[in-house]
């Protein structure tokens, strides 16, 4: 065979593969129609890495005050962690029904107003505060709530950091925080 008969067998070859692979166009109108250009809307934005996501919303400067005021102990904590009076601090109060119930009864007299029953953030006087009450039935199941960072958070509020977080440290003494945590960790259990 020679050159121009190969390149004659390639070029029906390669049109024939096309029209196998071309979809069969009944009706050409709402094909156009199908494929016009549409305006994008928020749901077409890539869900892998959407536009809150993005590092340079989560700048200094780029968050809201509220944001910047819940994200700036975690920050803290992540790189300085916590304060020395905390460092190293372990829970050492076992997660058995009675440490539970006192941690229940503990929570919701101190707690529950503000983080709510379940430590969703939806106390009664939740709606009152800037920035709202953490969502502490989140933050506990998140790697960053460790022991001493929970103590420390606990103990000493936010006033460091520029939320309305009470510290409790002069009002509950550390057995009786290891005990809101211990009920934190299982789940906030209503009984």
């Amino acid at each position: 065979m020679t050159v121009s008969g190969k390149m004659l067998a390639l070029a029906i070859c390669s049109s024939a593969l096309l029209a196998l692979a071309a979809p069969t166009v009944l009706n050409p109108a709402p094909v156009a129609a199908q494929t016009a250009e549409k305006p994008a809307t928020p749901l077409d934005q890539d869900m892998w890495n959407p536009f809150w996501m993005q590092r340079d919303m989560w700048r200094q400067g780029q968050m809201a005050p509220g944001m910047q005021q819940r994200m700036l102990r975690h920050w803290t904590f992540m790189h300085f962690g916590a304060p020395p009076d905390y460092r190293g601090a372990r829970n050492i109060l076992a997660s058995d029904a009675k440490t539970i119930g006192e941690g229940r009864t503990l929570y919701r007299a101190n707690c529950g107003s503000c983080h709510g029953p379940a430590g969703a953030g939806n106390g009664d006087q939740a709606k009152a505060l800037n920035p709202s009450p953490a969502l502490l039935a989140y933050l506990i199941q998140t790697p960053m709530a460790v022991d001493e960072y929970m103590l420390w958070t606990i103990s000493e509020g936010g006033q460091a950091f520029g939320t309305d977080m009470p510290g409790f440290l002069g009002t509950l003494a550390r057995e009786d925080i290891w005990k809101i945590v211990v009920y934190m960790r299982a789940g906030f259990p209503a009984q």
